[in-house]
C-alpha cells in the first residue's frame, strides 16, 4: 500500500492558523520590494475570496509568515491561490521558469489564547531573530508598525482583533502589545515551546 509523506490538512472553520511557506533550496521569494508589495496584492485578493482575516504577517527574505483565521474553511485552497499566483508572477517578472518555493506550505493550527499571542510575538520578530534589524519597528514588511498605528494597514488585517486580545481599551492594548513584543528579545522562542513554527529541520532565518 502507498501512503503519503504528507499528513492531511484539518481545516476548522473560524480556526486560528500559523502558516507559511520558503523559498526553493532556500532561495529568495522576495527579490526587492515590488516584489514584496505584488505579494501584499496577492494577500489582499486572496484573504477576500477565502474570508481570511489575517492577524500577523511577516515578509522575509527567504521565507514569510501568516498568522490568520480562516472563514468557512479554505486553508488549502486560499494557500494554494497565494502560493501559485505569487510563482507565476515572481518568475514572469524576474524571466525565471524554476520552482519559487520548495515543499508545500506548512501550518500550526493555534488552539489557545497564549499560543495566539505567543506566534504573535514570534511572527514579527522574526526580522530581529535574523540579525536585518536592530528593532522590531524598523522592519517594514511586517504588521507590526500598522498593529502600532505608525502605518497603513491593509484592508486584509485584523488590528482590532488583535489588540482585543490584550486590553480593554485601545489606548491600552496598543501598550500593552508592545510591551509584550519587546519581551519577546530577551528569548528565541515562547517559553516551553519546541521551535514548531518553522518547517522540521529548518530555522528561522532570513
Amino acid at each position: 500500500m502507498i501512503t503519503s509523506m504528507y499528513r492531511p490538512r484539518i481545516e476548522v472553520p473560524g480556526g486560528f492558523y500559523h502558516v507559511g511557506a520558503r523559498g526553493n533550496d532556500r532561495g529568495a521569494i522576495f527579490i526587492d520590494d515590488e516584489d514584496r508589495r505584488s505579494f501584499l496584492r496577492l494577500l489582499t485578493h486572496t484573504a477576500r475570496r477565502h474570508g481570511w482575516l489575517i492577524h500577523t504577517y511577516c515578509l522575509m527574505t527567504n521565507h514569510y509568515h501568516l498568522l490568520l483565521q480562516l472563514g468557512s474553511g479554505g486553508l488549502s485552497s486560499g494557500m494554494c491561490q497565494l502560493n501559485g499566483g505569487y510563482a507565476l508572477m515572481f518568475n514572469v517578472r524576474h524571466g525565471r521558469s524554476n520552482h519559487v518555493f520548495g515543499r508545500r506550505f506548512w501550518d500550526e493550527q493555534i488552539a489557545t489564547d497564549s499560543h495566539y499571542v505567543e506566534t504573535c510575538r514570534y511572527v514579527v520578530l522574526n526580522p530581529v531573530r535574523a540579525g536585518l534589524e536592530r528593532a522590531v519597528e524598523s522592519w517594514p514588511w511586517s504588521s507590526y508598525r500598522a498593529i502600532i498605528g505608525e502605518a497603513f494597514a491593509p484592508a486584509f488585517l485584523a488590528r482590532d482583533e488583535l489588540l482585543a486580545r490584550f486590553g480593554s481599551t485601545p489606548a491600552k492594548a496598543r501598550d500593552a502589545y508592545i510591551r509584550h513584543v519587546a519581551e519577546g528579545h530577551v528569548r528565541r522562542q515562547p517559553p516551553g515551546e519546541r521551535d514548531r513554527r518553522q518547517p522540521p529541520g529548518e530555522s528561522p532565518a532570513t
